[in-house]
């Protein structure tokens, strides 16, 4: 690596310090792909708990459309990366690629041939990946190959904390909407706090609803849940027991 592009990593460092939003820090890693390792398009996935997979950032339609063949397909080599950090798979050209057929079908038609794929981790959790792609076949050498594992280590690391930091910030917004919810529905009906809250949850798993969910379309819409509230929780009484 020539003195030129350690420096753009070093600023690159940096710059992922400063961002503020996770949305910020992984267009700036895909943009940055882009420029230090010289291919045509790239992507990044989080993955998440059960395997469920996030496009966080694409930098054009052709890596949109890759991101989504990986989540409708469930298959291709981001979803095969070995466990260890930084570790990376190199698909030379998927016209002869046989280990992800319908993966390699979909990028040909899109005149994608050859692939990155490089794991986002940290020693303590998984992130997900960090896709590169180019239209020619044998489009990465060992240099790309190289640059893409330390851009992939030093984006791990800032994308760690954004992430934690994220999940965070929708876990306070959560609770602050859960907290509206009720008091319009303490206002609405002359309920205690917990009477709400238990209202809001009954409505929620009637309608198999996440509560945050429930919560959201209440405050937004300002409109009360389709649900009696009368019938489960009279206005300003106690609740009453079933008859026996």
């Amino acid at each position: 690596m020539d003195e030129a592009v350690a420096q753009e990593f070093a600023n690159l460092a940096i710059e992922l310090q400063d961002h503020r939003t996770l949305s910020e820090a992984v267009d700036q890693i895909v943009e940055f792909a882009i420029t230090a390792v010289g291919c045509d398009s790239a992507n990044l996935l989080f993955v998440h708990g059960a395997g469920r997979i996030e496009v966080m950032a694409s930098t054009d339609a052709t890596a949109e459309r890759i991101a989504q063949i990986v989540v409708e397909f469930g298959e291709g080599p981001t979803l095969d990366l070995p466990a260890e950090p930084g570790s990376q798979i190199v698909v030379h050209n998927a016209q002869t690629e046989t280990r992800w057929p319908q993966w390699s079908r979909e990028l040909v038609g899109l005149g994608v041939h050859s692939a990155l794929c490089t794991r986002l981790a940290t020693n303590a959790s998984l992130i997900g990946a960090l896709n590169l792609y180019a239209r020619e076949p044998l489009g990465f050498n060992r240099n790309d190959v190289a640059v893409a594992h330390i851009l992939a280590r030093h984006a791990s690391v800032a994308l760690a904390a954004s992430r934690q930091q994220y999940a965070f910030a929708q876990e306070i917004d959560a609770r602050k909407r859960v907290g509206q919810a009720q008091g319009i529905l303490m206002e609405r009906f002359g309920l205690d706090p917990d009477q709400a809250f238990e209202l809001l949850g009954r409505y929620a798993k009637k309608h198999r609803m996440k509560l945050i969910e429930t919560a959201q379309e209440l405050v937004t819409g300002r409109e009360l849940p389709r649900v009696t509230a009368a019938s489960s929780i009279r206005r300003g009484q106690p609740r009453r027991p079933p008859p026996r």
